[in-house]
């Protein structure tokens, strides 16, 4: 017998200009909003990432929280990865610029001029106390990233030499999660 693997969808967006935090407001709604609603943001002026150290999280990048509410036992790590390889699918499928992940799940591109791989992307996933998740990410989409980032971190734009479709790429992300997330 064939298994049937139904996909989820954003049942509803909560877009902002600036928050705090997508992942904070996540964390306050979850007990009224319903499984996949997301948070959106444009800039957040107190993000954090992984081992609650601060994100930069400025105008230009695709910032979001979805709440999920599965049927099944999960991992946060399970989450993150899922989410890490939508976005790490999409840069290589859509934009052609080559990924990999960091032990962490953060996805990391090579920046050819300084020979080095750098992240453009973090994961953050977390349980709440009524057992919904938070799953949340920042890509450095067409950001201009500080320049006591740019050691460590970079903007696709700036590998790519123009500006990608903020809506396009996070439609792209979220159709792969999904996949990504019906196997979990």
């Amino acid at each position: 017998m064939e298994k049937v693997f139904t996909l989820k969808t954003v049942k509803k967006v909560i877009g902002l200009e600036e928050t705090s935090s997508t992942q904070g407001l996540a964390r306050s709604l979850a007990a009224t909003e319903t499984d996949g609603t997301l948070i959106l943001a444009c800039r957040q002026t107190a993000a954090v990432g992984c081992g609650n150290q601060p994100f930069y999280a400025g105008e230009g990048g695709v910032y979001f929280t979805l709440i999920l509410d599965p049927q099944t036992r999960l991992s946060a790590q399970k989450l993150t990865l899922a989410l890490s390889n939508a976005i790490s699918d999409t840069i290589t499928g859509v934009l052609g610029i080559k990924t990999k992940l960091s032990k962490t799940g953060e996805v990391l591109v090579y920046d050819k001029s300084a020979r080095t791989w750098k992240k453009c992307a973090g994961v953050l996933a977390e349980k709440t106390d009524t057992g919904t998740w938070l799953l949340g990410a920042g890509i450095y989409l067409n950001n201009r990233l500080p320049i006591a980032l740019r050691t460590t971190c970079i903007s696709l734009k700036s590998i790519l030499g123009s500006e990608t479709s903020k809506e396009l790429f996070l439609d792209e992300v979220l159709n792969n999660f999904w996949k990504e997330y019906a196997f979990l």
